[in-house]
């Protein structure tokens, strides 16, 4: 699965608007490049709907904000433009307001990266460095060959190491006080 870059100009989102939807790719503008990826493989998708069950489930007793799955477009900037679709995206209800009927405009407040083979160094370097500039409270990586979830939490505008989680452990969250999800129930058998 790879992924290709076109940097032809500077997109604008009225250009991003007119991509084909629901075609092979998924579209996201970064820096001005637009990434034009496939989608994702069987287990990628299993880990999503595992883990976008266990906080939508959380937000039901608990209504402290709403998540999206992707494809959603995160509108961070509109110029230059950044739009991103990541895998999931939590706005808390102090932020809804930046959840419009056709796309998030602003910096939510948790998004999630589950790496895949096309994605990595992406999700790793350009949108890490993205979402740490933006100011995206946390950000988390999951990484579905080695079990894995790397949680990072602003600070002082920075993203410092973050605290690695593995499948026997549980994935807690400040923005979500009370929510813990086992990793064992994320992570299906390979």
């Amino acid at each position: 699965m790879t992924t290709t870059a076109l940097k032809p100009k500077e997109w604008t989102y009225r250009d991003y608007l007119g991509f084909p939807e629901g075609g092979p790719f998924r579209y996201e503008v970064i820096d001005g490049e637009l990434y034009m990826t496939p989608a994702p493989n069987i287990r990628h998708q299993r880990i999503i709907l595992k883990l976008s069950q266990a906080i939508q489930s959380f937000l039901a007793y608990h209504p402290l904000g709403e998540l999206f799955v992707s494809p959603c477009d995160v509108v961070l900037s509109p110029d230059p433009l950044q739009v991103v679709q990541p895998d999931l995206v939590y706005v808390s209800k102090e932020r809804a307001g930046i959840v419009t009927a056709l796309n998030i405009q602003g910096v939510p407040d948790l998004v999630v990266e589950i790496l895949s083979e096309g994605t990595m160094l992406r999700d790793r370097r350009e949108k890490f460095r993205l979402y740490e500039r933006a100011g995206v409270p946390e950000y988390w990586i999951v990484d579905q060959e080695e079990d894995t979830v790397f949680v990072y939490r602003l600070r002082e505008g920075r993203y410092p190491d973050p605290v690695v989680l593995q499948k026997t452990d549980s994935l807690t969250s400040p923005l979500l006080p009370g929510l813990s999800v086992h990793l064992s129930s994320v992570f299906p058998q390979k």
